[in-house]
């Protein structure tokens, strides 16, 4: 008798169950990621090389063109290939630190070692000149020691889990523009009016047809 009247009891009387809330599951509660040392240094060694790479270029090449005066064809193969060097590098740096992956550095990192051992090679067989009094192998070691150090930084456990978390999540920021805008249209207005001001209350005399306004402007 007990029996049957709890069976008919759990049969009319409604189930609870327990369903966790929408907002509690939509919102997961995350902590702040740090960045790991050599994630930071990675990716400085990487921007560091990309801005030495494109002084060196911008540096080197009047020197190299007036000296060797190569064919047109390959001094655009060069510009063309140190250019693509140079956005390789920052793009590396910019995708370890960001958390997209590392496949991209340590590819630029492997090619660089090619292209010193390479240059070693040529160095020490053919009659090269070297632009310093160190010897070829030094040369061969500096050389190595920035895709090296790249491959190192790239393959410590803890870039390797910042790497295996994913990229890091964007916080929206409202536009600071729409924000203020009032702020930003007076803001504007002044300056408009200033430089207008400055143009009609001092304006530029004695000019030649000629000269620069920098001329002009160390005259008065």
């Amino acid at each position: 008798m007990a029996t049957s009247v709890l069976d008919a009891r759990e049969t009319f009387a409604p189930t609870h169950v327990l369903v966790p809330s929408r907002e509690a599951a939509a919102t997961p509660v995350t902590a702040p990621r740090r960045m790991p040392v050599a994630i930071l240094a990675a990716g400085v060694v990487g921007i560091l090389e990309a801005v030495g790479l494109l002084a060196v270029g911008l540096s080197g090449l009047d020197s190299a063109l007036s000296s060797v005066r190569p064919a047109g064809w390959l001094v655009a193969a060069g510009l063309v290939f140190l250019a693509g060097w140079i956005v390789l590098c920052a793009g590396s740096a910019a995708a370890v630190i960001d958390g997209a992956g590392r496949r991209l550095l340590t590819g630029v990192a492997y090619g660089e070692i090619g292209l010193v051992v390479v240059a070693m090679v040529v160095a020490t067989v053919l009659p090269f000149p070297l632009p310093t009094t160190l010897p070829v192998p030094a040369l061969g070691l500096l050389g190595l020691a920035v895709p090296v150090g790249k491959l190192l930084l790239a393959g410590c456990p803890s870039a390797r889990l910042w790497i295996a978390a994913g990229p890091r999540t964007r916080v929206r920021r409202a536009d600071p523009v729409q924000t203020h805008r009032m702020l930003a249209t007076v803001t504007l207005g002044i300056i408009g009016i200033t430089l207008g001001a400055v143009a009609v209350l001092a304006p530029v005399e004695g000019a030649g047809a000629n000269e620069p306004a920098s001329v002009v402007y160390s005259q008065h």
